[in-house]
């Protein structure tokens, strides 16, 4: 049975308001979403389970797993079976991304264009900030090769765990484990803290607005769809560098339609 969003988040308060443990847990621990890409193993998924269920996380998304549900996710669960009964599949990175206002890249391979770069205490420092008020996720690659520059454009923030540079190759669950523990210690700090924007524009928002954008390039010529090269990739760096509000993108998205028109 799929949940739905709303079933999904009330069952993480009440996972959280169950435990005695985590009865004081920050609010913006149910606007958290943890979501593996293309995870093949299945012990993976249950240990990646029981490093989110330590650190007060419920939320787990998982785009085409390879096998799953398993019983080898559920034995290295161990007491986290209840995130795996609560996980959502998905079949895309824009479903898994539906409602998220801020997504968190971790990867440690470099790339050539790609969001900002920010440390992982400071990366989860704002994810935990901007979770008191509204959905945000932190994403994780393949085991074998991370994640693809496709999955990283959609992103804001490229993270990095700062690993020994001579073996920078984490476990996925033990990398899910200690980005997990940052945003745990982030969000305590960040209770009584502001948070820095309005109200951002979510995922679906932003997607359509590139697509708009990549529209109107293509009707202007601008840009030649057949030799498109770099520019949509740049565009996207671009305004990942800000944190669009929904009326900024009603703004953008109504000059477009104006410019189409004159």
């Amino acid at each position: 049975m799929r949940l739905s969003d709303y079933d999904w988040k009330r069952l993480a308060k009440t996972y959280h308001s169950k435990d005695k443990l985590s009865m004081n847990e920050p609010i913006s621990f149910a606007n958290t979403r943890v979501v593996l890409s293309h995870p093949s193993h299945p012990g993976n998924i249950g240990a990646a389970a029981r490093a989110m269920k330590t650190m007060g996380l419920a939320r787990l998304v998982l785009i085409n797993p390879k096998h799953f549900p398993d019983p080898v996710a559920d034995a290295r669960a161990s007491g986290a079976v209840d995130v795996l009964a609560a996980a959502r599949t998905c079949a895309t990175l824009d479903e898994a991304l539906e409602g998220t206002v801020l997504v968190a890249a971790l990867t440690s391979r470099q790339r050539d264009f790609a969001p900002p770069t920010f440390s992982l205490r400071d990366a989860m420092a704002e994810l935990a900030n901007q979770a008191r008020q509204q959905e945000v996720a932190l994403l994780f690659g393949t085991e074998m090769s991370g994640l693809r520059n496709s999955e990283l454009e959609k992103c804001h923030m490229r993270v990095e765990i700062p690993t020994a540079p001579a073996y920078p190759s984490l476990n996925l669950a033990a990398a899910v484990q200690v980005a997990a523990y940052e945003l745990r210690m982030a969000s305590l700090a960040a209770t009584g803290c502001s948070a820095v924007y309005g109200e951002l524009a979510v995922h679906e928002e932003i997607e359509g607005f590139y697509q708009h954008l990549e529209q109107e390039l293509i009707a202007s010529g601008f840009l030649d769809p057949t030799h498109p090269k770099k520019l949509m990739t740049r565009l996207r760096q671009l305004f990942s560098r800000t944190r669009l509000e929904k009326d900024e993108v009603n703004i953008l998205r109504g000059i477009l339609k104006c410019l189409r028109n004159s």
